[in-house]
Protein backbone atom coordinates (compact mmCIF):
# COMPACT_ATOMS: atom_id res chain seq x y z
CA UNK A 1 0.00 0.00 0.00
CA UNK A 2 1.22 3.49 -0.89
CA UNK A 3 0.04 7.08 -0.49
CA UNK A 4 1.01 8.65 -3.81
CA UNK A 5 3.48 10.99 -2.09
CA UNK A 6 6.64 10.53 -4.12
CA UNK A 7 9.73 10.36 -1.90
CA UNK A 8 12.36 10.81 -4.58
CA UNK A 9 13.14 10.15 -8.21
CA UNK A 10 15.55 7.51 -9.40
CA UNK A 11 17.36 7.22 -12.71
CA UNK A 12 16.82 4.31 -15.08
CA UNK A 13 20.07 2.42 -15.61
CA UNK A 14 18.70 -0.31 -17.84
CA UNK A 15 15.64 -2.29 -18.87
CA UNK A 16 16.67 -5.60 -20.40
CA UNK A 17 15.25 -9.05 -21.03
CA UNK A 18 17.20 -12.06 -19.78
CA UNK A 19 17.55 -15.34 -21.65
CA UNK A 20 14.80 -16.82 -19.46
CA UNK A 21 12.41 -14.13 -20.73
CA UNK A 22 12.21 -12.14 -17.50
CA UNK A 23 12.52 -8.36 -17.79
CA UNK A 24 14.87 -6.65 -15.33
CA UNK A 25 14.60 -2.94 -14.51
CA UNK A 26 17.61 -1.40 -12.77
CA UNK A 27 17.19 2.01 -11.15
CA UNK A 28 19.79 4.16 -9.43
CA UNK A 29 18.25 5.54 -6.22
CA UNK A 30 20.90 7.16 -4.00
CA UNK A 31 18.38 8.43 -1.43
CA UNK A 32 17.22 4.86 -0.73
CA UNK A 33 20.73 3.44 -0.25
CA UNK A 34 20.82 1.09 2.73
CA UNK A 35 17.08 1.42 3.45
CA UNK A 36 15.74 -1.47 1.37
CA UNK A 37 16.16 -5.23 1.47
CA UNK A 38 15.34 -8.02 -0.95
CA UNK A 39 11.58 -8.52 -1.09
CA UNK A 40 10.67 -4.95 -0.19
CA UNK A 41 8.02 -3.16 -2.24
CA UNK A 42 8.72 0.08 -4.09
CA UNK A 43 6.35 1.98 -6.35
CA UNK A 44 8.07 2.90 -9.62
CA UNK A 45 5.98 5.48 -11.49
CA UNK A 46 3.07 4.17 -9.46
CA UNK A 47 3.66 0.48 -10.17
CA UNK A 48 4.37 -1.73 -7.16
CA UNK A 49 7.55 -3.73 -7.81
CA UNK A 50 9.60 -6.07 -5.63
CA UNK A 51 13.28 -5.47 -4.95
CA UNK A 52 15.14 -8.53 -6.25
CA UNK A 53 18.66 -7.09 -6.33
CA UNK A 54 20.63 -4.39 -4.53
CA UNK A 55 24.09 -3.14 -5.47
CA UNK A 56 25.26 0.07 -3.87
CA UNK A 57 22.70 2.72 -4.81
CA UNK A 58 21.14 0.56 -7.51
CA UNK A 59 17.92 -1.45 -7.20
CA UNK A 60 16.83 -4.28 -9.47
CA UNK A 61 13.20 -5.21 -10.15
CA UNK A 62 11.78 -8.07 -12.25
CA UNK A 63 8.83 -7.22 -14.49
CA UNK A 64 6.05 -9.42 -15.84
CA UNK A 65 4.99 -9.18 -19.47
CA UNK A 66 1.62 -8.06 -18.07
CA UNK A 67 3.38 -5.14 -16.35
CA UNK A 68 4.84 -3.97 -19.63
CA UNK A 69 1.44 -4.26 -21.33
CA UNK A 70 -0.38 -2.25 -18.66
CA UNK A 71 2.22 0.45 -18.04
CA UNK A 72 4.48 2.86 -19.86
CA UNK A 73 7.60 0.94 -18.78
CA UNK A 74 8.32 -0.33 -22.28
CA UNK A 75 9.23 3.27 -23.17
CA UNK A 76 11.76 3.71 -20.33
CA UNK A 77 15.27 4.49 -21.48
CA UNK A 78 18.54 4.88 -19.56
CA UNK A 79 18.73 8.30 -17.95
CA UNK A 80 14.96 8.79 -17.57
CA UNK A 81 13.61 9.71 -14.15
CA UNK A 82 11.15 7.44 -12.34
CA UNK A 83 9.04 8.39 -9.32
CA UNK A 84 9.83 6.25 -6.28
CA UNK A 85 7.89 5.61 -3.08
CA UNK A 86 8.53 2.94 -0.48
CA UNK A 87 5.54 1.03 0.87
CA UNK A 88 3.59 2.67 3.66
CA UNK A 89 4.46 1.91 7.27
CA UNK A 90 1.52 1.13 9.56
CA UNK A 91 2.32 4.07 11.85
CA UNK A 92 2.91 6.62 9.09
CA UNK A 93 0.69 9.56 8.19
CA UNK A 94 -1.56 9.03 5.17
CA UNK A 95 -0.96 12.32 3.40
CA UNK A 96 -2.17 11.38 -0.07
CA UNK A 97 -4.82 8.73 -0.75
CA UNK A 98 -4.98 4.93 -0.81
CA UNK A 99 -2.79 3.81 -3.70
CA UNK A 100 -2.33 0.08 -4.26
CA UNK A 101 0.47 0.30 -6.81
CA UNK A 102 -1.61 -1.67 -9.33
CA UNK A 103 -1.66 0.41 -12.50
CA UNK A 104 -5.00 0.23 -14.32
CA UNK A 105 -3.92 1.67 -17.65
CA UNK A 106 -1.92 4.39 -19.30
CA UNK A 107 -3.28 7.79 -20.28
CA UNK A 108 -1.93 10.27 -22.80
CA UNK A 109 -0.59 13.66 -21.78
CA UNK A 110 -2.61 16.18 -23.79
CA UNK A 111 -0.86 19.23 -22.40
CA UNK A 112 1.41 20.32 -19.57
CA UNK A 113 1.83 24.05 -19.25
CA UNK A 114 2.65 26.72 -16.71
CA UNK A 115 -0.26 28.91 -15.67
CA UNK A 116 0.86 31.66 -13.35
CA UNK A 117 3.05 30.20 -10.60
CA UNK A 118 1.64 26.68 -11.04
CA UNK A 119 1.17 24.11 -13.79
CA UNK A 120 -1.87 22.49 -15.37
CA UNK A 121 -1.65 18.88 -16.57
CA UNK A 122 -4.31 17.54 -18.93
CA UNK A 123 -4.58 13.78 -19.50
CA UNK A 124 -6.78 11.63 -21.72
CA UNK A 125 -7.50 8.28 -20.02
CA UNK A 126 -9.01 5.21 -21.70
CA UNK A 127 -12.77 5.63 -22.12
CA UNK A 128 -13.69 2.63 -19.94
CA UNK A 129 -12.03 4.20 -16.87
CA UNK A 130 -13.53 7.70 -17.06
CA UNK A 131 -16.45 6.63 -14.85
CA UNK A 132 -14.07 6.49 -11.88
CA UNK A 133 -13.18 10.17 -12.18
CA UNK A 134 -15.07 12.76 -10.16
CA UNK A 135 -14.51 16.46 -9.59
CA UNK A 136 -12.16 16.91 -6.61
CA UNK A 137 -11.61 13.14 -6.48
CA UNK A 138 -8.22 11.43 -6.29
CA UNK A 139 -6.15 10.03 -9.14
CA UNK A 140 -2.61 8.62 -9.18
CA UNK A 141 -0.59 9.80 -12.20
CA UNK A 142 2.78 8.06 -12.47
CA UNK A 143 2.36 7.30 -8.78
CA UNK A 144 1.65 10.90 -7.76
CA UNK A 145 -1.48 11.48 -5.69
CA UNK A 146 -3.33 14.32 -7.42
CA UNK A 147 -6.76 15.93 -7.25
CA UNK A 148 -9.04 16.12 -10.28
CA UNK A 149 -9.57 19.84 -10.90
CA UNK A 150 -11.64 19.65 -14.06
CA UNK A 151 -13.44 17.06 -16.15
CA UNK A 152 -14.22 17.51 -19.83
CA UNK A 153 -16.56 14.67 -20.79
CA UNK A 154 -16.82 15.86 -24.39
CA UNK A 155 -13.06 15.75 -24.91
CA UNK A 156 -12.59 12.74 -22.62
CA UNK A 157 -9.93 14.47 -20.51
CA UNK A 158 -9.25 15.48 -16.94
CA UNK A 159 -7.07 18.26 -15.53
CA UNK A 160 -4.95 18.41 -12.39
CA UNK A 161 -3.02 21.34 -10.95
CA UNK A 162 0.63 20.97 -9.96
CA UNK A 163 2.55 23.16 -7.55
CA UNK A 164 6.19 23.99 -8.36
CA UNK A 165 7.39 21.52 -5.69
CA UNK A 166 5.67 18.64 -7.49
CA UNK A 167 7.25 19.63 -10.79
CA UNK A 168 10.69 19.90 -9.21
CA UNK A 169 10.57 16.67 -7.20
CA UNK A 170 8.91 14.25 -9.66
CA UNK A 171 9.43 12.99 -13.20
CA UNK A 172 6.77 15.37 -14.50
CA UNK A 173 9.57 17.88 -15.03
CA UNK A 174 10.64 15.71 -17.99
CA UNK A 175 7.26 14.84 -19.43
CA UNK A 176 5.86 16.17 -22.69
CA UNK A 177 2.54 16.17 -24.56
CA UNK A 178 1.87 12.90 -26.35
CA UNK A 179 3.70 10.75 -23.82
CA UNK A 180 1.96 8.03 -21.76
CA UNK A 181 1.56 8.18 -17.98
CA UNK A 182 0.59 5.37 -15.63
CA UNK A 183 -2.87 5.78 -14.10
CA UNK A 184 -4.39 4.17 -11.03
CA UNK A 185 -8.00 5.10 -10.38
CA UNK A 186 -9.56 5.37 -6.93
CA UNK A 187 -9.89 1.88 -5.47
CA UNK A 188 -12.89 2.98 -3.38
CA UNK A 189 -14.80 3.88 -6.55
CA UNK A 190 -14.07 0.45 -8.00
CA UNK A 191 -15.32 -1.31 -4.87
CA UNK A 192 -18.50 0.77 -4.87
CA UNK A 193 -19.13 -0.23 -8.49
CA UNK A 194 -18.55 -3.90 -7.70
CA UNK A 195 -20.87 -3.82 -4.68
CA UNK A 196 -23.53 -2.14 -6.80
CA UNK A 197 -23.37 -4.92 -9.38
CA UNK A 198 -24.07 -7.55 -6.73
CA UNK A 199 -26.70 -5.41 -5.01
CA UNK A 200 -28.73 -5.40 -8.24
CA UNK A 201 -28.36 -9.15 -8.75
CA UNK A 202 -31.44 -11.31 -8.02
CA UNK A 203 -31.37 -13.11 -4.69
CA UNK A 204 -32.56 -16.65 -4.29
Amino acid sequence: MFTGLVETTGTVVSLTRAENGVWRLVVDAPRFAGTLALGDSVANNGCCLTVVETAGTRLGFDLLDETLRKTSFSLLKPGRAVNLERSLKADARLGGHFVSGHVDATGEIVSLAREGANFRLRVRPPAQFRKYLVYKGSIAVDGISLTVAELDDAAGTFDVWLIPHTMAETNLRERRAGEPVNLEFDILAKYVERIGLFADAPRG
